[in-house]
């Protein structure tokens, strides 16, 4: 609208053909926020729906159940460590570990507690802001009249918000110090229970389910060397040192493998779309008339 502050002596003199052109242009505008705005929140809707599903798959012939995947973890490069995790929606519910240990033929083996699962925060907390956008969405049906085109903005900050966050939540693994990683519960979760001088971590980066494995050595008390304990990182290195329990330790050896979940990725690529679509109609709706 025309700013109200303005007096309409000051306003320029419309031509006839200016006047013309604007009522065009406003009646485009309104035709837009009419029908093209739900148009485009069908599409948004379709393709998070897609996305939320991705995040829930059921096991053929039993809709009660979450279909259970089985990932083999390995390098091409390395044969130090090697496991099999199985993932059941957000949750790794077994988990099986071979570690050879350095400097020796002796290779260890771990595997989740019958008993015991491991959420991925990851994958929940990506799922949550998927449907919260889906939310968002589903407030405003075909027979919502949007009055502005800064109505329509706002839901589209809000939703591009929510993806936002979904997609950073794959994409950026959460950095952990290494006594956090000593006392998390992930540790106490294996059998046979995992010696003092192994660490495990899982996590998700992009579209891979990450492994990484870290041994330790314990430090002397009356050690020379210059004792520094390492920040909070998603991947610490070799070298890196910390205390826990009046004891000093350092990561001797670090081993990270991975393999890729294809939903993961097709669910980035569903962020990216709905991204995409939310943007491009606020660029539609660049135009005078709010």
């Amino acid at each position: 609208m025309l700013n109200s502050q303005r007096s309409l002596s000051e306003l320029p003199k419309m031509s006839a053909a200016s006047q013309v052109e604007r009522a065009v242009l406003e009646e485009e505008f309104n035709w837009l926020l009419k029908e093209e705005v739900h148009a485009v929140l069908k599409q948004l809707q379709e393709v998070l729906k897609e996305a939320s599903r991705r995040f829930s798959m059921l096991m053929p012939g039993l809709e009660s159940q979450l279909k259970q995947e089985n990932f083999i973890l390995g390098s091409s490069t390395m044969d130090q460590v090697k496991g099999v995790l199985t993932l059941q929606g957000e949750a790794l519910t077994q988990a099986d570990i071979n570690l050879k240990v350095a400097k020796s033929s002796q290779v260890l083996h771990f595997q989740f507690r019958e008993d015991k699962q491991w959420k991925l925060q990851q994958i929940q907390d990506a799922r949550n802001h998927v449907n919260q956008a889906l939310r968002l969405l589903s407030s405003h049906d075909e027979s919502y009249h949007f009055k502005t085109g800064a109505e329509v903005n706002k839901l589209m900050d809000a939703v591009m918000l929510q993806l936002t966050r979904a997609r950073n939540r794959l994409t950026t693994p959460a950095s952990m110090t290494l006594p956090e990683l000593a006392t998390s519960g992930l540790m106490k979760m294996f059998s046979p229970p995992m010696p003092g001088d192994v660490m495990v971590n899982f996590y998700i980066n992009l579209s891979k389910l990450c492994l990484t494995v870290y041994q330790l050595h314990v430090l002397p008390p009356n050690t020379t060397k210059n004792f520094k304990p390492a920040g909070s990182s998603v991947l610490h290195n070799p070298g890196a040192m910390f205390e826990l329990n009046n004891n000093r330790f350092e990561v001797s050896h670090v081993h990270k493998v991975e393999c890729v979940v294809p939903w993961l990725n097709d669910t980035l690529v569903f962020f990216t779309i709905s991204l995409q679509l939310c943007q491009q109609l606020k660029d539609k709706l660049k135009f005078p008339f709010k």
